[in-house]
């Protein structure tokens, strides 16, 4: 459980990775985060200091005087700051002995060890962003394409937040109106009203759709779409993964069976990112190991947004092929003639006459036509978001569950005045939307909810 914030709580962490590096930095937030900064930094007394500015020292150890490192400390000071609260970040020499004293060392001076994205907390209970910008600053740090980080800045820039604030206003004028027509219930106006509650959650509905229809495009821009590539041993599946990553990633032989288990690897095709898995050969085998392998291939076919099934162009169609044509076609794929180069056997014609899925020739081997796979990729998921990271998108399941329940609620108003109910309990629906749309944002969530999501930060953010 963490720890209830309490107002003039200063925290510590680490905002860098732990390991070997350049620099690292020590990061400070709170009211007394300049003092006990000041108490270990000899060079400059920080608490005269301008705010936003950067000064040359060394962290001492108060109590023996032992210099722990040559450092530059960043004063800066509320409420222009990430936290809006007094902040100091410490930029030591990287490494983890060095980083983990001086942060023993403000610990020891009167700060707490923050918890998990808490400095990411107090800068949303202090107003300075909401709940979609804050999962944006998480978006941001595991964004692996450029699209993905466009799309984590508009966030964090308020893109969804204001729509979602516009909503809102809209929902709450209709409920301002409805409130006077209870209030004064002498001028009955309640044909006049129902109407325009029905047609404000219309509206509205119609505004929700659009965003819900961007939270597919934004999940994979987001999260990478899980693509396994699938086939009998032998294939070209791990050769497929390697050109793909541009990395030996996988093993290569002309021995059936070398990949026993599923290997992932991310790659971006057309700026948007691909998790790649490249699994075992999919047969019958008396091996244990490899029926393991086996069963956790199919499991990943069973996960996988889209399925790249390789088959050896230059050998007769198998029956192992033929399970794995059945195996898959419920699933989204492309089927990919390998080895084309060494004459063929399976034709494009052959598979086109029993898959209505897009089929591919390719060589890995001779490098031939790898740019048509990648557009039919391209094509089959990604036509028209290329143009689309500069977007408002709805990027993760909990913003597009409670837009979900919120169009629901809407729905019930519009139910409620075309079967005449009275207006009081339309009333409660629209209520129930509004509050569904402050989830999102954070001005109507739980405290249970906001502890739980800030949980799933990092340490140092």
């Amino acid at each position: 459980m963490a720890q209830v914030l309490t107002q003039f709580d200063t925290i510590a962490a680490i905002s860098t990775p732990i390991g070997e590096g350049g620099i690292s930095i020590v990061r400070l937030s709170g009211e007394e985060a300049v003092k006990i900064a000041n108490n270990v930094f000899k060079g400059a007394d920080l608490a005269k200091v301008p705010t936003h500015t950067i000064h040359y020292g060394h962290i001492v150890d108060p109590q023996s005087n032992e210099v722990i490192d040559e450092v530059m400390a960043t004063v800066m000071l509320a409420p222009k700051t990430f936290t809006r609260e007094n902040t100091v970040e410490i930029s030591c020499h990287g490494g983890m002995v060095v980083t983990n004293e001086i942060l023993q060392l403000l610990l020891a001076n009167g700060a707490r060890m923050a918890d998990p994205g808490e400095f990411t907390r107090r800068a949303f209970m202090n107003g300075r962003i909401d709940l979609t910008q804050a999962e944006s600053v998480m978006d941001m740090v595991r964004a692996k394409t450029d699209k993905a980080r466009s799309v984590a800045m508009n966030q964090l820039e308020g893109g969804l937040m204001t729509q979602i604030k516009n909503l809102r206003q809209e929902l709450l004028n209709t409920m301002a109106q409805e409130e006077v027509n209870i209030d004064y219930p002498e001028y009955d106006m309640d044909d006049m009203t129902g109407q325009e509650m029905k047609q404000k959650a219309i509206s509205v509905s119609k505004k929700i759709d659009h965003l819900l229809e961007t939270a597919k495009e934004g999940k994979i821009i987001r999260s990478g779409l899980a693509t396994a590539i699938v086939g009998r041993p032998n294939v070209g599946k791990s050769s497929l993964l390697n050109y793909l990553s541009q990395e030996e990633k996988a093993i290569v032989t002309d021995v059936a069976g070398t990949t026993r288990d599923t290997l992932e690897e991310y790659v971006s095709i057309k700026g948007i990112p691909l998790k790649l898995i490249d699994t075992a050969g999919i047969h019958q085998t008396d091996d244990k190991v490899e029926k393991i392998g086996v069963e956790r291939s199919k499991k990943a076919v069973d996960e996988a947004d889209l399925i790249l099934l390789l088959l050896d162009a230059s050998r007769e169609l198998s029956e192992e092929d033929k399970t794995l044509l059945e195996l898959t076609k419920h699933k989204k794929r492309i089927i990919v003639l390998n080895k084309n180069d060494l004459g063929v056997k399976i034709s494009r014609e052959m598979i086109e006459a029993i898959s209505d899925d897009p089929v591919i020739e390719i060589s890995i081997l001779q490098n031939e036509n790898m740019d048509q796979l990648e557009s039919a990729i391209e094509q089959l998921f990604f036509s028209g978001i290329e143009n689309k990271a500069n977007e408002v998108m709805v990027t993760n399941q909990r913003q597009a569950s409670l837009l979900t329940k919120a169009k629901q609620s809407l729905q019930e108003v519009i139910n409620g005045v075309d079967n005449n109910m009275p207006l009081d309990l339309v009333q409660i629906d629209l209520t129930n939307a509004w509050d569904e749309l402050g989830e999102i944002t954070g001005e109507s969530a739980p405290d249970e909810l906001i502890t739980e999501l800030f949980s799933q930060f990092c340490l140092g953010k």
